[in-house]
C-alpha cells in the first residue's frame, strides 16, 4: 500500500506548537497516534520502526513530541501523565479537523510512561478510541482508569523485564475489554535483542489491522 510520505506537522495544543510526523497510507482506514516514554521523542527509532511496520498492513501513523524542548528540560514534566494524556487528546483532536484524516478511525501505541498516557487518553474517549497498545508500558500509572477503557488493548512486554511484566499482569485484570498480553520471551524493557523488536512490531501492527476500520 503506498505511502503519503513524511508530512512534518506543528499541532497547536496547550498555547504550544508540538512538532510532529505525519504517514498516511494510500486507503487507510486508521491512524495510530505514538505516545513515547519518558526521554523520548517523535524520533525514536524503535517507534519509527514498528510505525513503519504499522504503515505496511495500511494504517496511517502519527509521532509527535507531547513536550516542547523546553517542557522537556524539566524532568517532573516527562512523567507528568495527565499532561502527557492531554497532549494525546489535543493532537486527537486536530487530527478530527483536518480533512485528510477527519474519518479515520484512531488508535494509541504507547511505550513505558507514554503507555500509561494512552490508556487514560482512550479511557477519556470511550468508544471512540479503536485500539490501544502498550509497548514495556507503566500501565500502574494509569490504574485509577483502567476500568473505563472500552477499546480493545494489547499489551507487549518483553519476558525478561520481570518488575513491568507483573504490573501489566494485574493491570490485565482490571480492563473490563477485549484484551491480550504477549511476552516476547528473553527480551528486556527496550527489546534490543535480535528479532525482539520485529515481534513488538508484528504484534501490534497485526491489532490495530484487525481493529481500527
Amino acid at each position: 500500500m503506498a505511502d503519503t510520505g513524511p508530512t512534518l506537522v506543528s499541532i497547536p495544543v496547550d498555547d504550544v506548537e508540538l512538532e510532529g510526523d505525519l504517514r498516511v497510507p494510500d486507503g487507510a482506514s486508521g491512524l495510530v497516534v505514538f505516545a513515547h516514554g519518558s526521554g523520548s521523542s517523535r524520533k525514536s527509532p524503535r517507534n519509527n520502526f514498528v510505525a513503519e511496520v504499522i504503515r505496511d498492513h495500511g494504517v496511517g501513523t502519527l509521532l509527535f513530541d507531547l513536550l516542547t524542548e523546553r517542557e522537556d528540560q524539566v524532568y517532573e514534566n516527562r512523567f507528568d501523565i495527565p499532561l502527557l494524556t492531554e497532549r494525546l487528546l489535543g493532537a486527537t483532536e486536530w487530527l478530527r479537523e483536518r480533512d485528510e484524516t477527519a474519518d479515520l478511525e484512531y488508535g494509541y501505541f504507547g511505550s513505558s510512561t507514554g503507555a500509561a498516557a494512552a490508556l487514560r487518553a482512550a479511557a477519556d474517549l470511550g468508544e471512540q478510541a479503536g485500539a490501544v497498545v502498550s509497548r514495556g508500558g507503566r500501565v500502574d500509572l494509569a490504574e485509577s482508569r483502567l476500568g473505563d477503557v472500552s477499546a480493545p488493548t494489547l499489551f507487549i512486554v518483553g519476558g525478561a523485564d520481570e518488575q513491568v511484566l507483573e504490573l501489566n499482569r494485574e493491570a490485565l485484570t482490571q480492563l473490563d475489554c477485549e484484551k491480550s498480553l504477549e511476552t516476547v520471551p528473553g527480551a528486556g524493557h527496550l527489546f534490543e535483542g535480535p528479532g525482539e523488536l520485529d515481534e513488538v512490531a508484528d504484534f501490534a501492527a497485526n491489532w490495530f489491522e484487525k481493529h481500527l476500520g
